[in-house]
């Protein structure tokens, strides 16, 4: 490497405590050193050797988003390492400044802002000249409207650029937008010498801020770039060296750190020339080990296994004998040794990184050494007696700026006193902790960052270090406390504590370790307890630990046991508490696991386990692949559960692997013939309905489908495998590797790298950086061949219990087939995966339906989708037709995609043809279902031995059928209606005449032509049903209605009396409502001479205005007076013209339809004689509606006037109504005029209102009294001074 003493050449010198905190970090490039771009594991790598450095960095100044998929890769890493990022948007063109915003939109979309410490637009486009101002500003504007419309507008926006750029007036336009100003800086380029650069440099962030200040005060200059060079070419004065690189970071980062947020240039650059890199490829992290002879022992650790598996794993044969160290790389190189480090035995050592310190445990008495040197810097004389210290250091943010600053914190137990220090970033807090519990302490284990657990010689306590509060933790047996619903395995009493005849065991030692972020686990002998961060049992089991172990730990995500009588390491899924992998580990009795909140366990770190004279590297292959290798030892649950607790980033498409996993688990269920816990995984992992149904054999799945013969049984275990697994376990020569051997075929799911073998010792040991964590598994599965693991040999109770529990999960498939497939089969919307709209089908979601994956095009992705839907209908139909064929019916009276060949054959094949009918309509195959039905209804019902299918007997299902049809299919209506109206005509007009919609929107002319074709007697009822109910005004309805009435009046024979009676009835009723028939075409059918249409020619006489020949119908050929005078009181009642009561002046209206007929009584064509009694009797009832003075000159002189007393008395009375009448209007219309007159001048609200004002009555709006002061009152009563009515 380039240098190491970072942080050394930063402490700070000043006592004073900080005040404010700062982003500091490096600049990473996304290219490897050949070139190619970075992947994720990359980008893991680069974090962690970051968080190796001492100094406590974390923080990285991206360069680009979209190039080299930079976020792609580099987010999913920042967050499994705990890393945050700046992320660069390049403006060099429109084209990638679009596609830098779209990555950056894709990750905060998928990962939200967490990681995200800012966005900064452009890097020295103003230095290069690449733009000006103007545009610049535009983008930077773009990108922060982009991040406030995702609700991230307090992620600030800037601009990167050199010094000397943002000093230049024209760019200050740039200035104003930012939120930020990021200045790059190298007094290398200036030309300086090493000496100067110091001063160089704060000139040039002095002069930047002036400048920024003057044109927006406030705005913070961050330094995202500066350095020095350590190998190149000179430039002037300007010399590359490591020398001179270390000298530039003494002067420059510290001070910078300090004041700015800082980003350096840069952390490795690979082969660039010239190189600021601060590290170089050959980084390696260190091992400090602490022995029995006080020496101090640093290694540095060339490489890890999965580093060197290749070379370490190859193919060996079994017999193989171990190749000699000769021809391997050695593991592990001593760096120095420290003889008199101390001068007893190391007992534990840990570090404060960002102090620079190394604490160590020796002689017990805590003391504190410098990390580059070894130095001792103070020996804690407080702890003299100290038996074990803890050491934890928390990431805590400033609440005011959101940075983060780091806060260390020592616990060191001496007998029954626990004192405690503190550090912020650098600075050791003046003030030291110290509290006195019960019983003498004998472990320490940080729970959070200010809760520490104690372990005491007979319970467990928490203390919370800010509040000085001390809790007893209640556990089961010899943890302490009384014994909770977790019960201890024996009584309270641990195996160790047994004694018999006075030879009693050691006391067992309390163990803790903590469990991710909110949980923590306690074992004291073989019982165990789980709390929370409160010091709550969880109420969980307790570990089956068949011996106390003698260390426990935990290392992102397994909880780890070393069983120091056994010589085994145990790995344990926390959650389960299954035995995952047993691993030989002769004489091992220690472990030492990385603190989880500094070294980010769950970033892939590994850890150490240690006996007196070897250590062990732990470390594993990927996360995936301990996915894989569960499964492939059938262990689907433990792999479901491993699934849950890692983190999204940490595997490469985790939803998609936790489905398949639960998948799995689904189909092993389901071997195991546990139906309902099977189809409810299914369910919830919405599995591609085609996989689930391959589980069936064809009488459900059908035959057409891909089969796995059954010879061919399933690999892995069953689910309800109970045996441990053991399967990796080896023995010590195939898992111990020593500095004179190479590894040897490690197991398949832990791997360990002995680091060392010494005859001195080893007492303790730490690093300063670990790599890789604890992973399972080297292989992989094959997808396709799960593809074909079924079970065909289901049948009987079996198939039936699988098949209703199929059923529903089927159902819920054309649910959400249905969201995407019109009936038609088309698309309902274009699927987009890249649209915000929650309602937009998406692309990913369509193909989770589907066995096989598609491209993203519509037309492949409906085909897919429709043949999808086709199989999921079609298998839900056999289903049906297996266990409930009478749910066959409701299917298909649903949209469905059932195969027509195989719905039709087995229903044939059943004679079940009412379904097949209910089918054919659905697939709209209605010529097959009405064929179907005509066959079977016109069978005579009476022969049994021909009858085939009962239900579709007769013209009843055919005419319920035809009733459902729409318009538009006329003309299979029309075909297929006329055997039904044949066989039973009432029932088959029910086709026409029914009251729905289908029936009313017939096409009706076509329909009365189809029925006059069959029978007149349809028509009519056709016509009459159209014209009575439906209203229908058409005239030429109404007039062949006319028509035919006229000619049954005619020529119809009919069976009865009353049948004819009813027929002139209807007939001449319809004559006389109808106006929308032609009366001159019908009076051209009625002959004058025709006795029986004598009133029909009436009634049309009448409708053409012809009263006078209608009344001469009635008068002379019918000799009915009462009909005629009916007639004339239906004509005066229905002419408006004429005023309709009688006046007192004889001339004063026109003669009226009782004139007419007076006059035919009176003065008839000869032949006729007069006929005087129903001439008086029209005067007595009529004579006022007539005028006096033509009426009476109709009258015959020969007429005595006695005959017409009741004439005169008739008009008298009329009159003298008329005259009182409007009499009592006029009394009426007086009282009114009074009533309303008072009612305005007395009412309520009348003109003479009045109000009461009294003494004590006060204005409404200056609340003093009213008095003698003028007044207004209001119309709701409101009196006010008349004043303060103005105001």
């Amino acid at each position: 490497m380039h240098f190491r003493n970072l942080s050394q050449i930063c402490l700070f010198l000043s006592a004073a405590q900080l005040t404010r905190a700062y982003w500091k970090g490096f600049n990473l490039p996304a290219n490897l050193p050949d070139g190619n771009c970075k992947t994720q594991a990359d980008w893991i790598r680069d974090f962690k050797t970051l968080h190796a450095l001492p100094g406590f960095f974390s923080s990285v100044r991206l360069y680009a988003a979209s190039d080299c998929d930079t976020l792609a890769n580099a987010v999913p890493a920042a967050i499994a390492t705990g890393s945050t990022l700046v992320v660069g948007v390049w403006t060099e063109d429109d084209a990638h400044f679009e596609s830098e915003k779209a990555a950056l939109l894709a990750a905060i979309q998928e990962y939200g802002t967490n990681w995200l410490i800012t966005v900064s637009v452009g890097s020295e486009d103003l230095y290069r000249g690449d733009t000006d101002a103007i545009t610049l500003s535009k983008k930077i504007g773009d990108v922060k409207g982009m991040l406030c419309g995702l609700g991230a507008c307090d992620v600030g926006v800037g601009h990167v650029d050199t010094w000397t750029a943002w000093v230049d007036p024209k760019n200050f336009d740039v200035i104003r937008q930012v939120d930020w100003v990021g200045m790059d800086g190298y007094p290398y380029f200036q030309a300086s010498t090493i000496e100067q650069g110091h001063d160089v440099f704060w000139k040039s962030v002095e002069d930047t801020r002036k400048a920024v200040n003057a044109v927006k005060p406030g705005t913070w200059v961050w330094i995202t770039e500066t350095g020095w060079c350590a190998k190149g070419p000179d430039f002037g004065a300007s010399v590359c060296s490591i020398p001179n690189a270390e000298s530039y970071w003494r002067s420059v980062a510290c001070q910078a750190f300090q004041g700015a947020h800082t980003f350096w240039y840069t952390l490795q650059d690979y082969t660039s020339n010239p190189s600021f890199g601060v590290v170089d490829a050959s980084f390696r992290p260190l091992l400090l080990v602490g022995l029995n002879t006080g020496s101090l022992r640093i290694y540095r650790i060339n490489e890890t296994i999965s580093e060197s598996k290749a070379a370490h794993h190859g193919h060996p044969s079994d017999n193989q004998d171990r190749p000699s160290s000769s021809s391997q790389s050695k593991a592990v190189d001593l760096m120095r040794e420290e003889e008199k480090f101390s001068k007893h035995k190391i007992e534990q050592l840990a570090i404060v990184r960002e102090a620079n310190l190394l604490i160590s445990l020796s002689n017990n008495i805590v003391s504190s050494h410098d990390l580059q040197t070894y130095e001792l810097q103070e020996s804690l004389l407080k702890t003299r007696g100290a038996s074990t210290f803890a050491i934890t250091s928390n990431i805590v943010k400033d609440t005011s700026t959101g940075v983060p600053s780091i806060v260390s914190r020592l616990a060191v137990a001496v007998k029954r006193r626990l004192i405690l220090w503190s550090w912020h970033d650098s600075e050791l807090s003046a003030e030291t902790l110290e509290l006195s519990l019960m019983t003498g302490i004998k472990s320490l284990t940080w729970l959070t960052g200010t809760k520490i657990v104690a372990g005491l010689s007979s319970s467990y306590v928490m203390v919370d270090v800010i509040t000085t509060e001390v809790k007893d933790i209640v556990g089961p047996g010899s943890i302490g406390g009384t014994p909770g619903q977790d019960g201890g395995r024996f009584g309270g009493v641990g195996v160790s504590t047994i004694s018999y005849m006075g030879l009693a065991g050691t006391a067992p030692k309390p163990l803790a370790s903590k469990l991710g972020e909110m949980e923590m686990l306690l074992a004291k002998d073989i019982n165990t307890l789980f709390i929370d961060t409160v010091g709550d049992s969880l109420g969980r089991r307790q570990v089956p630990w068949a011996v106390a172990p003698e260390a426990i730990g935990y290392s992102y995500p397994y909880l780890l046991a070393l069983q120091a009588t056994k010589g085994t390491l145990e790995v344990r899924n926390p959650e389960s508490l299954s035995l995952l992998q047993t691993i030989s580990l002769p004489s091992a009795n220690q472990l030492h696991i990385p603190q989880p909140n500094i070294s980010l366990a769950h970033a892939g770190k590994g850890f150490l386990v240690h006996s007196e004279r070897c250590i062990w590297q732990m470390v594993g292959q990927e996360y995936d692949a301990q996915i894989e290798a569960l499964i492939e030892k059938g262990r689907l649950d433990e792999a479901i559960s491993l699934l849950g607790m890692l983190e999204d980033a940490l595997l490469k498409d985790k939803p998609s692997q936790l489905r398949e996993t639960k998948m799995l688990k689904a189909q092993t269920l389901f071997d195991q013939k546990r139906w309902r816990e099977s189809f409810d995984l299914f369910t919830e992992v919405e599995a591609p309905p085609e996989r689930v149904i391959r589980l069936f054999p064809p009488t459900i799945s059908g035959t057409g489908l891909p089969i796995r013969p059954d010879d061919k049984p399933h690999s892995g275990r069953q689910m309800g495998d109970s045996a441990t697994l053991n399967d990796t376990q080896e023995s010590d020569e195939n898992n111990q590797l020593s500095l004179k051997q190479a590894n040897s075929d490690a197991s398949s799911a832990m791997e360990s790298n002995t680091l060392m073998n010494d005859a001195s010792s080893v007492r303790t040991f730490t690093t300063i950086r670990q790599d890789a964590g604890v992973q399972l598994g080297k292989q992989s599965w094959i997808h396709e061949t799960l593809l074909g693991h079924t079970n065909h040999r289901i049948d009987g109770k079996d198939l039936k219990a699988a098949t209703a529990e199929l059923r529903p999960f089927l159902v819920s498939a054309r649910t959400k087939l249905q969201r995407y497939l019109s009936p038609d089969g088309t698309l309902k919307q274009p699927i987009n995966d890249k649209s915000n709209d929650p309602n937009q089908f998406s692309h990913r979601e369509a193909q989770a339906l589907l066995l096989k994956q598609t491209s993203a095009s519509d037309e492949e992705e409906r085909q897919a989708l429709l043949a999808t839907a086709k199989l999921v209908d079609t298998t839900l139909f056999r289903a049906y037709m297996f266990a409930s064929p009478s749910l066959v019916g409701p299917l298909f009276r649903i949209d469905n995609f059932c195969d027509l060949e195989v719905v039709n054959e087995k229903l044939i094949e059943t004679g079940r043809y009412n379904d097949l009918v209910d089918f054919f309509y659905g697939k709209r195959l209605h010529r097959q279902a009405l064929e179907l039905l005509k066959k079977f209804g016109e069978q005579d019902r009476t022969d049994e031995k021909e009858e085939i299918a009962p239900q579709l007997a007769g013209p009843e299902r055919t005419v319920a059928y035809l009733q459902n049809l729409p318009s538009e299919m006329i003309d299979l209506i029309l075909q297929f209606a006329e055997w039904p109206l044949r066989m039973n005509s009432d029932l088959g007009m029910e086709i026409f005449i029914a009251d729905s919609e289908n029936a009313e929107t017939l096409p009706r002319q076509r329909v009365l032509e189809f029925l006059q074709g069959i029978d007149e007697t349809l028509a009519v009822r056709y016509l009459e049903h159209i014209i009575r109910e439906l209203n229908d005004t058409t005239p030429g309805f109404h007039q062949r209605l006319v028509e035919i009435y006229i000619e049954g009046l005619k020529s119809r024979g009919f069976a009865t009396q009353e049948e004819k009676d009813k027929w002139r009835m209807d007939s001449l009723a319809f004559l006389k409502s109808s106006r929308n028939y032609h009366a001159y075409k019908a009076l051209r059918q009625l002959p004058s001479d025709d006795s029986r249409l004598y009133e029909a020619r009436a009634i049309v006489l009448s409708k053409m205005g012809q009263h006078k020949q209608a009344l001469d119908i009635y008068v002379f050929k019918l000799n009915d007076p009462e009909k005629a005078e009916d007639y004339c009181n239906q004509i005066y009642l229905a002419d408006t013209s004429p005023p309709k009561g009688a006046s007192t002046d004889a001339d004063d209206f026109a003669p009226s339809i009782y004139n007419t007929l007076l006059s035919l009584y009176l003065n008839p064509p000869p032949p006729h004689a007069p006929q005087w009694p129903p001439a008086l009797a029209l005067l007595a009832n009529h004579g006022a509606r007539m005028p006096a003075s033509s009426t009476l000159n109709l009258i015959p002189e020969i007429l005595p006037v006695k005959d017409l007393e009741q004439y005169f008395r008739g008009r008298i009375r009329s009159g003298t109504t008329i005259f009182n009448e409007s009499r009592v209007v006029a009394a009426l219309r007086s009282s009114w005029a009074v009533e309303e007159e008072a009612r305005l001048r007395l009412g309520e609200k009348g003109r003479n209102r009045w109000v009461k004002v009294t003494e004590e009555r006060v204005c409404g709006v200056c609340h003093k009294r009213l008095g003698g002061s003028v007044i207004k009152v209001y119309a709701d009563g409101r009196v006010v001074h008349y004043g303060c009515s103005r105001l």
